[in-house]
């Protein structure tokens, strides 16, 4: 008998018949056993964990090995444990290029980087057409908003704006002011090309923006002549559907172009700020050309998955997904970004749930429902893997009961009264002191049902649960990889215990992590992962 099992036991008879009526082995979730996993996983030696990296590819590796000594069922590809995806990272090619053309037959070539650069998911192509400007560019019938109709685009180059109507307004209908999942630029010139256009410029809402950037220092952090950090990459998927080519432009260029409308790129950026969608309006006399050159080169990289098959044949192909991503940001040179909270402590907290749930199992105690237990990757670089994985789900979503993400579950939330620009923006200055019980849930407002089962749960353990963060300018909601599921429609809920000065630093290390709070955080979830995969009444928290 192993000592966790034998230590299991002891506790499980202690805790006698009252015991049983909570989630078996619960009480085998102990600070003593995360602890070293946080300090393995954010140790210097880990190198920061970084997207396709050695050390990335090791903590993948020592996830695998403790799913498989655990006799979890591998969930992923080929019977493996291991959920692949592919990203996509890009440099530029050569013989980018824009050319303008008027109804009085003259023509002019405006200057890379000064006057344009081509976006990052940007088709390799070329593109001629008249030119249109199309508001903000977003299709999304569901809210009463498109800026595409039928064949009023179709051959042409689409000018749009940047982000989304009523960006500051906290009752947007567009999710209020988190960035709706529409106004990605990306998912942009994906909806134009299916509406037919021939290509699409990007330009900056004037109206909510009115500080002019520089230009050219936004192009060379698009493609910078030398790689200083992280790589930006998209998922394959994502990247290999557009096919037209993609550009952003400066304020001045745009606002010549729309010049022969008789409206200003002002006038026009705030007539487009409304719930409806703009109609596409025609540039008079303006034909615009692009040639666009992006080469794109694919990277491997996998999530780990396994699962704890349920008992009930009748409910073991329904899910229940408990979750975490183990990558942070790497290192520079000397300095390590070790990302103890982030997310070594939600990584940790992962392998302890899947633990207990191990040697419930032993004891012949399964859940009527399938548990999968993922462990997501590049998340830091845009919740890839999660996207990944609901763009090629092992099973259908709809089949997911919910989805309990742990993500920064190991301090307690500090932001600074000094406040700190965009980092901690929208947020009130607060003390650790104050939040030192307290854990946030992010998604509470779209599946209240859920937060309502964990609010009961928490009974037992006494934790603060605070429902703050869910309609923020700092865009919290979407931050980590709950948010794919809900966009897709699937019930997922984040613990999280907040941001502090050390968040994205070198200075998120092991010893700083909260772990009496974090052992109380992994039994709740532990507690309500349980209890949703037994649950045989009342189980949809759509």
């Amino acid at each position: 008998m192993t000592r966790r099992l034998a230590v299991a036991v002891l506790v499980a008879a202690a805790i006698g018949l009252h015991g049983q009526d909570r989630a078996p082995q619960n009480e085998s979730i102990r600070k003593e056993d995360m602890r070293p996993d946080v300090f393995f996983l954010a140790g210097d030696n880990m190198r920061g964990r970084l997207v396709d990296s050695p050390e990335n590819r090791l903590a993948a590796d020592f996830v695998k090995s403790r799913f498989e000594r655990l006799g979890l069922t591998p969930a992923g590809s080929g019977g493996s444990f291991f959920h692949p995806f592919k990203l996509i990272t890009t440099t530029l090619g050569s013989g980018n290029e824009m050319k303008i053309s008027a109804d009085e037959g003259h023509a002019w070539r405006v200057m890379e980087s000064r006057d344009f650069f081509p976006e990052r998911f940007s088709g390799t192509g070329h593109a001629r057409g008249p030119l249109v400007f199309a508001g903000f560019g977003m299709s999304w019938p569901e809210r009463g908003h498109e800026d595409f109709p039928a064949d009023q685009v179709k051959g042409k180059v689409v000018l749009v704006l940047a982000h989304e109507p009523g960006e500051r307004d906290a009752n947007s209908p567009f999710d209020g002011v988190v960035t709706s999942e529409r106004a990605v630029a990306w998912r942009k010139a994906l909806a134009a090309q299916q509406k037919g256009a021939v290509g699409i410029l990007f330009v900056d809402d004037v109206h909510n923006h009115p500080a002019t950037p520089d230009f050219q220092a936004a192009a060379r952090g698009v493609w910078p002549e030398t790689q200083t950090g992280p790589r930006a990459y998209t998922l394959a998927d994502w990247a290999g559907e557009i096919r037209i080519p993609a550009l952003q432009i400066s304020r001045a260029t745009a606002a010549s172009l729309v010049a022969s409308t008789g409206r200003s790129l002002d006038d026009l950026s705030r007539a487009a700020d409304r719930v409806a969608g703009y109609p596409p309006l025609d540039v008079p006399g303006a034909l615009v050309e692009l040639e666009t050159s992006v080469d794109r080169y694919e990277i491997a990289e996998r999530n780990v998955v396994g699962l704890v098959e349920g008992s009930d044949p009748a409910l073991r192909s329904e899910w229940v997904i408990v979750s975490s991503h183990l990558d942070h940001d790497g290192a520079d040179r000397d300095r390590i970004f070790r990302g103890a909270d982030d997310n070594a402590s939600g990584t940790a907290g992962v392998l302890e749930i899947a633990e207990a749930y191990s040697l419930a199992a032993r004891e012949g105690r399964r859940p009527r429902r399938s548990v999968l237990f993922a462990v997501w990757n590049a998340e830091e670089r845009g919740l890839l893997g999660s996207w990944a994985y609901t763009e090629r789900p092992l099973a259908p979503l709809e089949t997911i009961v919910a989805v309990l993400n742990v993500d920064m579950i190991g301090r307690n939330e500090e932001i600074p009264s000094t406040g700190g620009g965009t980092r901690y923006l929208g947020l009130a200055p607060t003390s650790a002191d104050v939040n030192a019980n307290a854990v946030d849930l992010y998604g509470y407002s779209r599946v209240p049902k859920l937060a309502a089962e964990i609010d009961a749960a928490n009974a037992a353990y006494g934790l603060t649960l605070r429902k703050r963060y869910d309609n923020n300018a700092s865009n919290l909601l979407r931050r980590s990889d709950n948010w794919p599921f809900l966009h897709r429609g699937v019930p997922a809920i984040l613990f999280h215990t907040g941001l502090h000065p050390d968040y994205h630093t070198p200075n998120d290390t092991p010893e700083k992590i909260n772990y009496d709070k974090m052992e109380k955080i992994v039994r709740l979830v532990h507690a309500v992962s349980w209890t949703l995969a037994n649950r045989t009444t009342d189980t949809t928290f759509r």
